[in-house]
């Protein structure tokens, strides 16, 4: 009977001492995988805050050149309202300019017979001289800055040449300027080649000087 309660006495110490040491193991190993875990987090949580502290930077960056882009195209707008012409206060010179503070853009217009032959896409070797002097303007005045070339016909559907219809033609001449003042200094980052057809008139396309004003390539100075 001794014995026998000697036997139970140390099965019973033995069973407890498994399960201290079992409840022990699986302590541990729910402390490594929470620690695992914290620092996982940790390193989202710090990854995070530098992403934001970037973006903070950035914001903060980009809202000073919005103001300094503001205030050109402001003071732009006050030299105009004064009595100077377009061209002079943006330094274009006898080139049709209009600025637009609201939208913040400078537009050079450039005619259609400055830079190309009837139905052709291919700019006239003069035109290379009048895209250079503007070429200048932009680098001396508006470096940095995003530059649309914006090609744009009248409503006379295409007939003699090779071009599909106006879209194509006012597309390719948009490309033709892009390439060239691409060439002359600005870098492709900048530029972007838009053909309109003759999706947007600036006036009625029922006479010959109304579709001589829609032939036309505008060239788009986005100030911010």
């Amino acid at each position: 009977m001794v014995n026998l309660k000697r036997k139970i006495m140390l099965l019973t110490v033995v069973i407890v001492s498994c399960g201290l040491l079992s409840g022990c193991v699986d302590y541990k190993k729910k402390y490594g995988a929470l620690n695992v875990e914290h620092q996982n987090l940790q390193g989202l949580y710090d990854n995070c805050k530098a992403t934001l502290d970037g973006s903070t930077s950035e914001k903060q960056d980009l809202a000073g050149k919005l103001a300094e882009s503001q205030q050109a195209i402001d003071e732009l707008k006050k030299q105009i309202e004064s009595g100077r012409k377009p061209g002079d206060a943006t330094g274009f010179g006898d080139y049709q300019v209009d600025v637009n503070a609201k939208a913040g853009t400078i537009t050079v217009t450039l005619p259609d017979t400055l830079l190309f032959d009837s139905g052709k896409a291919g700019l006239k070797t003069s035109a290379k001289g009048n895209l250079g002097n503007i070429v200048t303007v932009l680098n001396e005045k508006y470096s940095g800055k995003m530059i649309d070339v914006i090609g744009h016909t009248d409503t006379d559907p295409i007939k003699k040449s090779s071009w599909k219809d106006n879209w194509e033609l006012s597309a390719q001449r948009a490309l033709s300027v892009v390439r060239q003042i691409n060439s002359d200094g600005i870098p492709d980052s900048r530029l972007r080649a838009i053909g309109c057809g003759e999706g947007r008139p600036v006036a009625p396309n029922t006479s010959a000087s109304g579709k001589a004003k829609n032939r036309r390539v505008e060239i788009v100075v986005h100030m911010r």
